[in-house]
C-alpha cells in the first residue's frame, strides 16, 4: 500500500484480537467440546477435532471453526457431526458456556489506557465480533472500555456474520464514516475478508490469536504482534 489512508473510526475483533485468544480460549473450548459431547469422550475428541482444536490442549489451528466461526455455525457443525443436542439448543448452551468464560479472559494489553488514548485522538471505536453481543458486552464492562465505544455487536445483533461485510457497514452507519476512512483490526483471514467486502481503507491483523503470519500478511495492510503497538504503528 503506497499510501495510508486517514483513519477516522477503528472496529476491533474480540477474541484474538483484544484478548490473547490461545490463554483465553483454550480452556473454554475443551469445556465447549465436554458440554456437546455429553460425556462421551471418544466424540468429544471428534467435536473438538472438527473445530480445529488440539483435544489435549485446548488450543486452535489458524482459522479453524471455534476460533473463527461463530456459535450457530459451531452448533450446527456439532449437531451434524454427532451431538445429541438439537442445533437452538446447543447454540444457546454454548453461548452461556462462552459468555461464562469472560470472567477469566486475559487481555492482550492493559485496554483502558489503550481505548482511552484512541478516543482522546477522537477516533470512533468499535467492537465486531463472531461472540454473542452479551458476551462483547461483559468483556466490554470487565475491562473498562464500555464508556469509550460508540457501537458493538456480535454475531446475533442483526448485522450478518463474518465474513460478510454486515459489521463493518452497521458501525460505519453509526458513526457517519465512509467505509474508506475506517480501520478493521482482526487476527483471521474472516476479519480481513470482511473488511475487503465492506471497502473499509485499512486492514490490520494482530498475532495474538489463531492466525498465522503467513496467512494474515497477504490479506492485511499492516500485520502487527498486538494491538499493544497500535498507536505507535498508526501515529508515530
Amino acid at each position: 500500500m503506497s499510501a495510508r489512508p486517514a483513519i477516522s473510526g477503528i472496529l476491533f475483533d474480540k477474541d484474538g484480537t483484544l484478548l490473547d485468544y490461545q490463554a483465553s480460549w483454550a480452556p473454554i473450548n475443551l469445556r465447549a467440546g465436554r458440554l456437546a459431547a455429553q460425556g462421551d469422550p471418544a466424540l468429544e475428541v471428534h467435536l473438538l477435532t472438527l473445530a480445529g482444536v488440539d483435544p489435549s490442549t485446548g488450543f486452535s489451528i489458524s482459522d479453524g471453526l471455534l476460533a473463527a466461526g461463530n456459535t450457530r455455525e459451531v452448533a450446527q457443525a456439532w449437531h451434524e457431526a454427532g451431538s445429541k443436542f438439537p442445533v437452538a439448543e446447543l447454540t444457546s448452551r454454548l453461548d452461556a458456556l462462552f459468555q461464562a468464560g469472560v470472567a477469566d479472559v486475559v487481555p492482550v494489553c492493559d485496554l483502558a489506557p489503550l481505548f482511552a488514548g484512541l478516543s482522546w485522538r477522537g477516533l470512533a471505536l468499535g467492537i465486531a465480533s463472531s461472540d454473542s453481543e452479551a458476551a462483547v458486552c461483559a468483556t466490554a464492562e470487565r475491562f473498562g472500555i464500555a464508556g469509550r465505544l460508540d457501537f458493538l455487536c456480535g454475531y446475533d445483533s442483526g448485522h450478518g456474520a463474518k465474513p460478510k461485510p454486515g459489521m463493518v457497514e452497521s458501525f460505519c452507519r453509526k458513526t457517519g464514516l465512509p467505509a474508506h476512512a475506517i480501520a478493521v483490526i482482526g487476527d483471521s483471514a474472516h476479519d480481513m475478508h470482511m473488511a475487503v467486502a465492506a471497502g473499509a481503507g485499512l486492514r490490520i491483523a494482530v498475532l495474538t490469536g489463531a492466525g498465522s503470519a503467513e496467512t494474515l500478511r497477504p490479506l492485511s495492510h499492516l500485520l502487527l504482534p498486538s494491538i499493544a503497538d497500535l498507536e505507535q504503528a498508526l501515529f508515530d
